[in-house]
């Protein structure tokens, strides 16, 4: 048998696999919910002022500018927030910190798919903690795990858990736990205090959703000094370019822009779900930038199906707890429009009418 250089828990993996991301014009993109406005004009303004020259020159090893600016938009100190290539670098650089070989990573079922493959990355235990019928969180008894990832709102399906239910899960669990608040800014409550609180708990946010930054990869994650401290030891030398750094920067002199167009996704998103529950589909109660939807009289899939036809994307996740849902991205209030008038124009058998 020919040998494999490639480790047995690397061939054995399955990847993380990110939504469709198409090339040709024309596509109404609700499928990996980018934000639909673009990013604030300081951002642009920052853009303009890059001086190439500098390029030659290694960045800032540890962001501090941005970690400034986190610092005082939180009320913490510098020393109590870590910068990231995206909040996906974070989660990776949480399991190799916190999670000893022989350790376990928990997370709730169904929730981001990465986690999962951050486990298999690291070759340890896999903890699932398997959410309701409705997508309700229930800790089994005994529970433990080395690491927890708790997302809320939760992905895909935009359900926000009380804060209340929360703040008491961090108070028992006896492992550290990354809230990760991806889609908070679309929501009524956020537990970053939590992170100043407890010495077990990060708090993990990203510019990629509210800052409209997808393409940006800034994230950041703020907790003890103790717990950002192990995650600055295992960091890449330069892990967020110089680009990156100011342009962050820029994004969040400028909060207010953020908040305005949280608002109109906020209101749309309000439209889109009184649309679709008149058409007799099940929404669920959504605190994030897009709704998790039970279509009726067609299947998710053939949804999905018959949607991408007419050059609209949404996401379909196969799969046992979610291959009967759809999750579908808020846009523009023009896109939503094109899509809630594609969904009327299908008959219960999923046909154009």
């Amino acid at each position: 048998m020919k040998k494999s250089y490639v480790t047995r828990s690397v061939r054995a993996m399955k990847a993380y696999v990110p939504g469709e991301q198409p090339v040709e014009p024309g596509i109404v993109k609700l499928n990996t919910n980018e934000n639909p406005f673009p990013p604030s004009p300081e951002v642009f303004k920052a853009l303009k002022k890059v001086d190439p020259a500098r390029l030659r020159l290694y960045p800032n090893p540890v962001s501090r500018n941005l970690r400034e600016r986190i610092a005082k938009l939180h009320g913490c100190e510098v020393g109590n927030v870590f910068a990231g290539n995206g909040s996906d670098e974070i989660l990776a650089l949480c399991t190799r910190a916190f999670v000893e070989d022989e350790g376990s990573i928990g997370y709730f079922n169904p929730s981001y798919s990465l986690y999962p493959v951050l486990a298999d990355i690291r070759d340890v235990q896999k903890k699932p903690v398997e959410l309701g019928s409705d997508f309700e969180w229930r800790m089994p008894a005994g529970y433990s795990s080395s690491l927890f990832f708790l997302t809320n709102p939760n992905a895909p399906t935009g359900i926000l858990y009380p804060k209340a239910k929360v703040r008491d899960f961090c108070q028992r669990f006896k492992g550290v736990v990354v809230i990760d608040e991806a889609y908070v800014d679309f929501s009524m409550e956020n537990c970053l205090d939590l992170a100043m609180k407890f010495g077990n708990v990060l708090v993990l946010r990203t510019l990629s959703k509210a800052y409209s930054l997808a393409g940006l990869r800034v994230g950041y994650v703020v907790g003890a000094k103790p717990l950002i401290a192990a995650i600055y030891k295992l960091k890449d030398s330069y892990n967020l370019d110089a680009i990156s750094q100011q342009l962050a920067l820029a994004a969040l002199s400028d909060v207010g822009y953020m908040k305005r167009n949280v608002q109109k996704i906020k209101a749309t998103r309000r439209r889109l779900t009184k649309a679709l529950e008149v058409a007799g589909h099940r929404v669920y109660p959504s605190e994030s930038n897009y709704l998790w939807v039970k279509p009726a009289g067609i299947s998710a899939k053939h949804l999905f199906e018959r949607l991408k036809e007419e050059r609209i994307l949404i996401r379909y996740f196969p799969g046992k707890r979610t291959g009967a849902f759809v999750r579908i991205s808020v846009g523009t209030g023009s896109e939503i429009d094109r899509l809630i008038e594609a969904v009327r124009n299908l008959d219960g058998k999923g046909r154009a009418r």
